[in-house]
């Protein structure tokens, strides 16, 4: 409960920050042309920590966004975690080189688990292993496909890779305001040994409060993105209760 951290999320398309509603390129709303402005208001509002995924380059299979990435890493402070088409080796060491405080790797931690390995031994604490699942089965290249690989087992292969986090998305929740899917993510936090932060569906000030609760304390965090930009989530309130929480601690 002390160190749990709420991220606010910036997905990249075509240059632009917007959401998606489970994952559908077409459901894109752009809810800010200029990414780097979206970040500095993040930053302000008080988050200590940014959540960035490429969209374009999760689809892809390479960066496609970033002239918006350098200039969100060039406009603000705080750390940022990036996601999105990261596959080699050379990639994550130029974003790591760029000012990227940790990587996720989503579809090559299903492709090329050594990639992963190899990436935790040569840049200790800065990886992490994006599990995004749909009906507890993982899905890979933005979503698009989807394997027989459970969240659990893929989660389990890294235990012993030095990870520093799980970063778990529920595909059916992301983007649709339920609500976190805390019985899937409590559940893979339980498993593991590895840090979980919970992503797809963060709705409200009630799931900041549910996130503070004894049973959630193995949580790393939690990604927050349409509830910010449609205003269900109030900035203030949500980081005033992490505060409090952590002070009461």
């Amino acid at each position: 409960m002390a160190s749990v951290i709420l991220f606010p999320a910036i997905d990249l398309k075509e240059g632009q920050c917007v959401r998606l509603v489970e994952g559908e390129m077409s459901s894109a709303t752009v809810f800010n042309e200029d990414p780097a402005a979206q970040a500095a208001a993040f930053e302000a509002q008080g988050f200590d920590y940014l959540h960035v995924v490429d969209l374009d380059g999760a689809f892809a299979g390479a960066p496609m966004n970033a002239l918006a990435v350098e200039s969100i890493l060039a406009t603000i402070k705080i750390p940022v975690q990036l996601g999105g088409g990261i596959r080699e080796m050379r990639t994550i060491a130029r974003w790591l080189e760029k000012g990227v405080s940790r990587i996720i790797i989503g579809t090559a931690a299903v492709r090329d688990p050594a990639l992963v390995r190899e990436a935790a031994r040569l840049y200790p604490g800065r990886i992490a292993v994006g599990v995004d699942a749909k009906d507890g089965f993982v899905a890979v290249e933005g979503w698009a496909r989807r394997t027989h690989v459970s969240a659990q087992d893929l989660g389990r292969s890294f235990e012993d890779a030095g990870v520093s986090a799980i970063v778990y998305t529920d595909i059916a929740r992301d983007g649709v305001l339920k609500g976190l899917n805390m019985e899937a993510t409590l559940a893979l936090a339980d498993a593991l040994t590895i840090p979980v932060i919970a992503s797809g569906g963060l709705a409200s000030l009630a799931d900041i409060e549910r996130l503070l609760q004894p049973d959630c304390k193995k949580l790393a965090g939690a990604i927050t993105g349409r509830a910010l930009y449609d205003g269900r989530l109030d900035p203030a309130e949500a980081l005033a209760l992490i505060r409090a929480a952590k002070e009461a601690v």
